[in-house]
């Protein structure tokens, strides 16, 4: 697996693999070609379905434009075969002729890849890639996850998860301050500051749960407004544990280097998922963005707890379990409905999911690893309406207007 650095990435929203892998394409190729005299970019699949939702047109154009005329062709009906999310980037002569042409995957949590090509920025740098295997050094070694992350990792990881922890709290706060209408034909009204001055009126339980929801919304609304967050795993889901840890640490006093070592945690969980299946919506659906939060949200928790290995790996695994085949249909394109109310709910069931395996011992039937498999294979076999197009589902056919 490669560093967690690859997971955790700060950047602006709304779309991880709509917005920030595009753009960063763009930049790649605006670099090998800064000579050239237009460029056509093709986008394919689910990236071009939802594409102007997303704001894919605007990442790329904003990168290209200031060097030479850019125009963007949509086949919104044409699968590539190696991801559903395929860009072609065209570098054009002063007759409209290509001088070059790359094609390239957004594949979700803004990275890039080539059919067949490995991928360039990253070296696989965790020797073991299940968590069974990590599970069994755990008990091998009376050390922990977070332990594992440590030992794998470069001497920087804590600054960078310092600096990944202050982008969270950021997002939770400027959400919070934030008030007023999203952009786009939703005219979605920001609930997060709503929300947090109403749990304030509740007792400590109910308190508890809606202060959870207010972080998350918070983070999640930023997002859908182009404002600046942490793929945690992806854009869409970044709401989530920062929602958990935010709250965890405003309300039981958690040191900030107990909070690096809960996001080292989640991270390695995230990773998981990645390398063995996928964080893409538009190759499994939500399951890979809010399902996998959840579960890194989850085992956070658990850890933060003084939830034992097997603890930390049961929440985890009840956190992804219990989000299998779910759908991704963004209504207009737009990561707003249902993607904003699903990280609320996401943050509060990974709390949950870490206060059931509490009570346990952590010994559970099926493994994390079984669910991430079965998580792969739901989502390869997912229609494509149900996965980032929005053709299908919350989606189809609604009408802001009514």
């Amino acid at each position: 697996m490669k560093s967690i650095k690859e997971l955790y990435r700060i950047g602006t929203g709304p779309s991880s693999s709509h917005t920030m892998a595009p753009r960063r394409a763009a930049e790649q190729f605006l670099a090998r070609h800064p000579e050239a005299a237009a460029f056509r970019v093709t986008l394919y699949g689910s990236l071009a379905a939802t594409g102007r939702g997303h704001m894919t047109d605007r990442a790329i154009i904003d990168t290209l434009l200031p060097t030479a005329p850019v125009d963007i062709v949509w086949q919104a009906r044409e699968f590539l075969p190696f991801h559903p999310n395929g860009m072609r980037f065209q570098a054009l002569d002063t007759a409209g002729t290509p001088t070059d042409t790359w094609t390239v995957y957004s594949i979700g949590g803004g990275e890039l890849a080539e059919e067949g090509v490995p991928p360039r920025q990253a070296e696989e740098i965790y020797e073991m890639n299940t968590l069974d295997e990590i599970l069994a050094w755990c008990r091998r070694t009376g050390r922990t996850y977070w332990e594992y992350v440590e030992e794998c990792e470069s001497d920087d990881i804590w600054d960078y998860l310092a600096e990944i922890w202050q982008a969270m709290r950021e997002s939770v706060e400027r959400g919070l301050d934030h008030e007023g209408v999203l952009p786009g034909p939703l005219h979605l009204t920001r609930r997060a500051a709503t929300y947090h001055v109403r749990a304030s009126g509740y007792k400590q339980s109910l308190q508890s749960r809606g202060l959870v929801f207010a972080y998350a919304l918070a983070v999640a609304e930023e997002n859908a407004s182009g404002g600046r967050i942490v793929t945690a795993p992806t854009c869409g889901s970044s709401g989530v544990v920062p929602a958990v840890l935010y709250h965890l640490q405003k309300s039981r006093g958690f040191s900030d280097a107990r909070i690096y070592r809960a996001l080292a945690t989640a991270g390695l969980f995230g990773n998981v998922v990645k390398h063995n299946a996928s964080i893409s919506g538009a190759e499994v659906g939500c399951q890979g963005e809010v399902g996998v939060a959840c579960a890194m949200a989850a085992a956070a928790a658990n850890q933060l707890f003084g939830g034992s290995p097997s603890q930390i790996e049961y929440a985890a695994e009840m956190g992804l379990e219990h989000h299998l085949g779910m759908t991704c249909d963004p209504v207009c394109g737009l990561v707003q409905i249902p993607c904003i109310e699903r990280n609320a709910y996401a943050a509060a069931r990974a709390l949950d999911a870490n206060l059931y395996s509490a009570f346990t011992d952590g010994g559970h039937r099926v493994s994390f690893d079984r669910v991430v498999e079965v998580m792969k294979q739901t989502g390869h076999d997912l229609p494509s309406i149900y996965k980032e197009t929005g053709e299908g589902g919350l989606a189809r056919e609604y009408d802001p207007d009514k």
